[in-house]
């Protein structure tokens, strides 16, 4: 059987893409499955495709390449899905065609429709020769109108409907008395985390998701700002982007909350940040279903939700394995907070609880569940010509609306490959020839030429050491070693990659902190093989960070840090700092008036003796250093305040100046950077802002080193 489902754009990270890519892999275990993206905007998906399942493009609008970003027909507006739902999906004229032709000649049993202009296509474009399954994943009152109204109009040409709550299933089925078309319930699939579960014992909170109206974030920050009050030890972190996000920013400015809240951008996949944190946060108005929820949950991380239609009642079950709160309500939201932050023991019971109920939304769980609804609808059907689809077409059922470029018939030669294909496909499912004993010599060389393509995951161990694991497959041959390459500077550092004991699993290799010494700068990841000297950079699986958040610096000197992380195309990287000392900054508070940063010092201790100093040093010639004196609570801490009114003296004139502060332990002495190293986030730069105040900022560079602005115009 022939599965395809219809997907607006394949290669974005949103919850219908992982969920149709998660319940597709699952499907193609058993049956031929493919994805239609309706549109292309990248070289290849952002989430990973089941090695079985075909992706197929419709149209390419990639900036660069793209085929169809020129075309006149996508200047031209969708004649078959209203604007709002058009404008949103990208649909035009173009779609249109291109939709509408794929649906009359493709040889699916199956087809399925992600979401409501997909649907409308379906019942317009589709045929009787393959059954017709629309999918809903919002929530049925939710709609902007007219899409409402134009979905309505299509579901009775289908013949299946399915929602992501029971709910919202029920109120479908009150909406649509007396059709034949089948409406069920068919939740997201998720497949169990492969990333290692938390702990709980990280002071974390996490949310995820776009930065959206309704998922009503500004609702967390307010709450935040209770339970930072009451427990400032305890950090909040908010994942995705969307149009909220300014809004959010200033919120937090406003409160005050840039050390407690940091907004990290978009993360994918996300399940190694939600295993960093030991409670999830959900505070909707409405979740449809809360593919959020079951992914943190699968990682051990309970869930404190808003009670909202529908998802979040079905998923958890309140005080088992999360806690469900009142909607909009932000005290109750700290509350539940605070009750897990509270309870230890409370927070790992219901950890472990969350990630046994995470089973239920098992993709294999979802994909069987598919089947049974094709089975209770007939099953596939046998292909047929358009006009003998036409004849046997339920009387109950109404036609669909004729097209205003309705497709062409099917010619003969399609009908024939079609049919050809029906017949071919299980041939091609069929296992494959035992090998023989031994092979010739040049197929065994042919065998050890195959081209590297070597995929690796990480996770940091409790001694601080990464633990590099690489597929077994896409690493052929002997002799393989694991290389880290600083950029800029192309030296490698061999370390041994050893092969599983049994043969068959990844190789693994060790980078020993208390061993390797590797310079500041970004260190690349290859493997190479010393048969043919084939050497390839290695792609990204998963990037462990969780056991950095709670891990110290090695005493003594020099300081090193290491993070490991997937760059922005895909492959697995580290992040190295390597100083003689380092002055950490804990803490950075922008008052009215002042700057004070708290923080610790490696690599060197203060005596009574020491007279430290912070020691800015301006950028350019236009302003002279400005000196503050330092406390010293401990030997290795050291706490400052630095008066804006000192800036504004060593200025010269009236333009932009930044000064970089270092840490001076003596008279004579070389400064220290201050900084903010340790820790799992690999850029400050992006994640940790703070907002002007009397027009000077503090912020830290791309080297995380501590800088501060005094912006252009400000005076006393």
């Amino acid at each position: 059987m022939k599965i395809s489902f219809l997907l607006q754009n394949a290669y974005g990270i949103g919850g219908t893409i992982r969920s149709t890519f998660n319940v597709a892999g699952a499907l193609a275990a058993r049956h031929d499955v493919e994805i239609v993206s309706t549109i292309r905007s990248g070289d290849k998906p952002r989430l990973p495709l089941h090695p079985k399942v075909r992706l197929v493009n419709l149209i390419d609008r990639r900036a660069e390449k793209g085929a169809d970003r020129d075309h006149p027909l996508l200047a031209q507006d969708s004649k078959h899905v209203p604007p709002v739902e058009a404008k949103g999906a990208h649909f035009s004229a173009l779609t249109d065609e291109r939709v509408a032709e794929h649906l009359a000649t493709t040889d699916a049993d199956v087809v399925v429709a992600t979401r409501p202009g997909l649907v409308m296509y379906l019942a317009e474009f589709g045929q009787d020769r393959y059954l017709r399954i629309g999918q809903e994943h919002r929530i049925y009152g939710t709609h902007e109108p007219t899409i409402r109204a134009c979905q309505d109009a299509a579901i009775p040409a289908l013949d299946a409907h399915t929602t992501v709550s029971e709910a919202d299933a029920a109120t479908h089925r009150e909406q649509f008395p007396g059709i034949r078309t089948k409406i069920v319930c068919l939740p997201n699939g998720c497949p169990p985390s492969e990333v290692e579960p938390s702990d709980s014992s990280a002071k974390l909170v996490v949310a995820a998701g776009r930065l959206i109206p309704v998922k009503r974030y500004d609702l967390l920050v307010r709450a935040w700002e209770t339970v930072a009050a009451t427990r400032p030890d305890w950090k909040l972190r908010i994942y995705g982007r969307g149009p909220e996000l300014a809004k959010l920013r200033t919120q937090i400015d406003t409160l005050g909350l840039n050390e407690a809240i940091t907004l990290m951008g978009a993360h994918s996949p996300i399940e190694t940040e939600w295993a960093k944190g030991s409670i999830a946060a959900v505070t909707s108005r409405e979740e449809s279903f809360g593919m959020t929820i079951v992914e943190a949950m699968g990682c051990g991380v309970p869930v404190v939700a808003t009670d909202c239609p529908h998802g979040p009642g079905e998923i958890i079950t309140d005080g088992e394995d999360g806690l469900l709160v009142p909607v909009g309500d932000s005290d109750a939201i700290a509350k539940g907070l605070l009750k897990l932050i509270e309870d230890d023991e409370l927070r790992r019971a219901m950890g472990a609880a969350a990630r046994t109920s995470a089973q239920r939304y098992a993709p294999e769980r979802i994909a069987d569940a598919y089947l049974e609804l094709i089975d209770s609808l007939g099953g596939p059907r046998t292909a047929a010509t358009p006009d003998a689809d036409a004849a046997s077409a339920p009387a109950a059922r109404p036609a669909p609306k004729p097209a205003a470029a309705a497709p062409k018939p099917l010619p003969l030669a399609k009908r024939l490959r079609r049919t050809v294909g029906k017949l071919v496909r299980p041939l091609r499912r069929r296992p494959a020839a035992a090998p023989a004993t031994a092979q010739p010599k040049k197929a065994q060389k042919a065998t050890a030429a195959k081209p590297l393509r070597p995929v690796a995951s990480c996770r940091v161990d409790a001694d601080g050491n990464i633990l590099v694991s690489v597929q077994r497959k896409g690493a052929s041959g002997d002799k393989l070693t694991l290389t880290v390459t600083r950029r800029k500077e192309g030296k490698p550092v061999e370390v041994p990659l050893q092969p599983a004991a049994d043969g068959r699993g990844p190789y693994t290799a060790v980078l020993d902190r208390t061993a390797l010494r590797l310079g500041e700068g970004r260190w690349d990841l290859h493997v190479v093989r010393a048969d043919d000297k084939a050497r390839r950079r290695v792609v990204a699986h998963l990037a462990e960070g969780r056991g950095l958040l709670g891990l110290e610096p090695l005493p003594g000197t020099p300081f090193t840090w290491w993070v490991p992380y997937p760059t922005v195309d895909g492959y697995l990287a580290l992040r190295a700092w390597h100083r003689e000392a380092h002055a950490e900054a804990r803490s950075v508070r922008a008052a009215d008036d002042a700057l004070t940063v708290e923080g610790t010092l490696y690599g060197v201790e203060l005596t009574t003796d020491d007279t430290p100093a912070v020691i800015g040093t301006p950028r350019g010639d236009n302003a002279a250093g400005v000196t503050v004196d330092v406390e010293t609570p401990t030997p290795d801490t050291f706490r400052f305040t630095l008066p804006y009114e000192r800036l504004r003296a060593a200025r010269e004139g009236d333009e932009a100046v930044t000064w970089d502060l270092a840490l001076r332990t003596t008279a004579g002495a070389k400064p220290v950077r201050i900084a903010r190293l340790t820790g799992d986030i690999v850029d400050r730069n992006k994640t940790d802002l703070y907002p002007a105040t009397a027009g000077v900022r503090p912020y830290f560079t791309v080297n995380s080193d501590l800088a501060v602005n005094l912006a252009a115009g400000t005076d006393s």
